[in-house]
C-alpha cells in the first residue's frame, strides 16, 4: 500500500486529523465551481503507512481525507461509509465530525 500524508492538530476542544494520498499533496482539484486545494499547510504532515493513522482516527473529533488510497483504507477500516464519499475531479473525499 502507498504511504499517505497525515497531519494532526490538537486544540482544547478538538483532535483534527487530515489525511491525503502522497501524489495529491499540493494539487488543486476542480469540479465545476469547486476548487479544492490539497495544501501542504493543511495535509502535509508526516508520510506514513495508513495503519499508523488508526490510533489518531480513534481519538479524532474531526477528520478530513482525500485520495483513493486514503479513503478506501478508511472505508476498509470502518471509519467511513462508502455513501459518505464525494468525488472532486475524480478523487474521493470524505470528512466527519464526532459530536
Amino acid at each position: 500500500m502507498s504511504p499517505v500524508y497525515m497531519r494532526v492538530r490538537k486544540t482544547h476542544d478538538h483532535y483534527l486529523v487530515a489525511l491525503c494520498d502522497e501524489d495529491l499533496l499540493g494539487q488543486t482539484l476542480v469540479k465545476g465551481d469547486v476548487k479544492f486545494t490539497v495544501s501542504k499547510e493543511f495535509y502535509g504532515g508526516d508520510l506514513v503507512e495508513f495503519d499508523q493513522c488508526l490510533p489518531h482516527l480513534e481519538k479524532a473529533t474531526i477528520v478530513n481525507m482525500v485520495g483513493k488510497t486514503t479513503v478506501e483504507s478508511a472505508i476498509g477500516a470502518g471509519y467511513i461509509h462508502e455513501k459518505a464519499v464525494v468525488f472532486i475531479d475524480g478523487h474521493p473525499h470524505a470528512q466527519w465530525v464526532r459530536l
